[in-house]
């Protein structure tokens, strides 16, 4: 019995305290975390958006014409299949070959 006595470990008490802690440090963290997510995807639809612009060019010198879709840029090459913006936008390319994000566009309104 008298090694039992002699043995030293955590309380209940402090394990609790401890679980506080890292509870805390979680909730604070999570929020920032998320709302930097946010922030990251709208960077990328903004550099996307200035890559399909760069791909728009490419195209008009190399075909003396202006895109209709991005499904034009797709066949000839210029884009992947499929691409698209992080948070999952479409991009449109307007008459004059300019491109438009339309949640931007539907927000400037």
């Amino acid at each position: 019995m008298k090694f039992i006595r002699n043995e030293k470990a955590f309380t209940l008490i402090e394990m609790m305290i401890v679980l506080l802690i890292i509870s805390v440090l979680i909730l604070v963290a999570i929020p920032n975390v998320t709302k930097h997510s946010k922030s990251i995807d709208a960077k990328g639809c903004d550099a996307y958006l200035k890559m399909v612009e760069g791909q728009v060019q490419a195209y008009k010198m190399d075909t003396k014409g202006i895109p209709t879709s991005l499904a034009d840029l797709t066949a000839k090459g210029y884009l992947p299949a499929e691409a698209k913006c992080p948070d999952g936008t479409e991009l449109t390319i307007n008459a004059e070959g300019k491109v438009i994000n339309p949640k931007l566009a539907a927000g400037s309104e």
